[in-house]
């Protein structure tokens, strides 16, 4: 197991951050049925996921932060889709 990169793990945190906001993103579009924005962010989202597996296929410690780094992105998009009780869904048209 060669040593670890700082800058590389970093990457991958950032990679797999970015990749799972998009992915929520995408999600939020295709159950508002936005076909335009869901194929825009299912594009994004395998390009982004692209880098954090080339990296952390050569070296399986880097698993443990694109696991870290999912978990951020996830956490820090639907706080920031965060809509209060009885409010639309994101996505949702207006009436």
């Amino acid at each position: 197991m060669s040593a670890i990169d700082p800058l590389t793990a970093a990457g991958v945190v950032l990679a797999t951050a970015a990749t799972d906001a998009v992915y929520v993103m995408f999600t939020a579009a295709v159950v508002a049925r936005r076909r335009v924005p869901a194929a825009t962010w299912s594009s994004v989202w395998y390009l982004l996921s692209s880098f954090a597996v080339i990296s952390y296929t050569e070296n399986w410690i880097y698993v443990v932060f694109a696991a870290v780094g999912s978990w951020l992105g996830a956490f820090a998009t639907i706080t920031f889709l965060h809509r209060p009780p009885g409010g639309p869904p994101v996505g949702a048209s207006a009436e």
